[in-house]
C-alpha cells in the first residue's frame, strides 16, 4: 500500500511514522511539501498515487489563532480541502486529524461522535471547516489534550515545572480525556488503512481536570501529588486569547458500537512516557 504521510515532524506524525513502514510510505512536511498550496498538493498527488493520505498537519497554537486566522483557516481547512481534491482525483482514501475544540464545552455529559458542534474558538472553528472539507467519506479522527515523546506537550511542561517550583497550580474546572500518540497513533493507523469513513473519537480513558492531571503526572515521576493544588480557571486570572471549552471529554462511541477496542486508561501510558522521558 502507497501512504502518504503529512505533518510528519510533528507530535504525532512523528509516532505513527515506523508503524506504517511494512508499506510503502512517504512523510513530508514543511518545507518538502507546502499543504496549502493547491498546485503542490495536486502534483504531488499525482505523482506518488497514494492509495492513503494520513494527515496530521494543522496549526494547533490555539491562541495564536485568534490574530492569525487566515493562517488558521489556510493549514486547518483549505489545506485539507486540497488533500480530499488530490484524493478525488486519484481514488484515494483520506483520513484527518481533529479536536474537542469543535464543542464549546457546556455540555453535562461525555461528546459523542453525534453531538452538533458548536466551536468557540478560531481553532477550533477552522478544524470544523477542515472536517467539513474531508467530507463524509474520509476517516475523521476527533482527539484531545495530546501528549507524547516528541514535540511541546502538557506532561512535559509539567515536569519541568515539578523540578522549577516546590508547588505548582492547576485549573480544576476544566476537565478532559489525556490522549498518548503512543495508543492514539495504532488506533489511527487502522482506521485509516481499513479506509473506515466517518467520525471516530480517539482518546484515552479516564476523564481528570488538569489539576487531577498535574498530580498523576507528579505521582508518576515519583513526586509528593499534594504538590499541586487546584484553582478555578477565574482565580488562576490568567486571560488567553482563545476561550477553552470546560467539557472536553470524547466518548469513543463510534470506535465501540464498531466493535473495535478503545484505548487504555491513560494512566498506563503516562507512567510509560514519564519512564522514558526521565
Amino acid at each position: 500500500m502507497r501512504i502518504l504521510l503529512t505533518g510528519a515532524n510533528g507530535q504525532l506524525g512523528t509516532e505513527i511514522q515506523p508503524l506504517l513502514e511494512p508499506h510503502e510510505v512517504t512523510a513530508v512536511d514543511l518545507p518538502e511539501l507546502d499543504i496549502t498550496d493547491r498546485a503542490m498538493v495536486l502534483g504531488a498527488m499525482h505523482e506518488l498515487r497514494p492509495d492513503v493520505v494520513i494527515n496530521c498537519a494543522a496549526f494547533t497554537a490555539v491562541d495564536d489563532c485568534e490574530s492569525k486566522v487566515d493562517l488558521a483557516y489556510n493549514v486547518n481547512a483549505m489545506a485539507v480541502r486540497h488533500l480530499a481534491e488530490g484524493c478525488r482525483d486519484t481514488g484515494a482514501h483520506l483520513a484527518s486529524v481533529s479536536t474537542d475544540y469543535v464543542f464549546d464545552g457546556s455540555k453535562d455529559s461525555p461528546y459523542v461522535e453525534w453531538d452538533t458542534p458548536c466551536p468557540i474558538s478560531v481553532y477550533g472553528r477552522s478544524k470544523l471547516a477542515g472536517e467539513i472539507e474531508a467530507g463524509p467519506a474520509a476517516t475523521v479522527v476527533r482527539t484531545a489534550w495530546v501528549c507524547g515523546e516528541h514535540g511541546h506537550n502538557m506532561v512535559k511542561t509539567i515536569l519541568r515545572l515539578l523540578g522549577e517550583h516546590e508547588t505548582l497550580t492547576f485549573v480544576d474546572d476544566q476537565v478532559g480525556h489525556p490522549t498518548f500518540t503512543s495508543d492514539l497513533a495504532p488506533v489511527l493507523r487502522d482506521l485509516a488503512l481499513s479506509k473506515r469513513p466517518g467520525l471516530f473519537h480517539v482518546t484515552n480513558q479516564g476523564a481528570v481536570s488538569w489539576f487531577e492531571f498535574a498530580r498523576e503526572v507528579a505521582k508518576a515521576a515519583g513526586a509528593d501529588p499534594a504538590r499541586v493544588n487546584p484553582c478555578s480557571t477565574e482565580e488562576l486570572g490568567m486571560e488567553y486569547p482563545a476561550p477553552r471549552p470546560a467539557n472536553s471529554v470524547l466518548d469513543n462511541m463510534a470506535l465501540r458500537l464498531s466493535g473495535l477496542p478503545e484505548t487504555r486508561d491513560f494512566r498506563e501510558p503516562l507512567g510509560e512516557l514519564v519512564a522514558r522521558l526521565t
